[in-house]
């Protein structure tokens, strides 16, 4: 348990340190930010509802027939 917090909190420092960095570059212009939000925030609603959908069916179909052979 210990080690999977330690490997979540380097991931997020990670995401921290890359969303900074993109930030950064839409500030001086280097990139242009709108269109680098805009596919940040469309991949992050895509995985949401993957996420959504694969929640759903773990706890509708797999719990229902795990409960049924019980």
């Amino acid at each position: 348990m210990k080690s999977l917090k330690k490997i979540t909190s380097y991931i997020l420092i990670t995401f921290v340190l890359l969303i900074t960095v993109v930030s950064l570059l839409g500030i001086w212009d280097v990139i242009s930010l709108e269109d680098v939000m805009r596919k940040i925030f469309t991949s992050l609603f895509v995985v949401f509802v993957a996420s959504v959908i694969v929640l759903f069916i773990f706890s509708v179909l797999i719990r229902d027939s795990e409960s049924n052979q019980s």
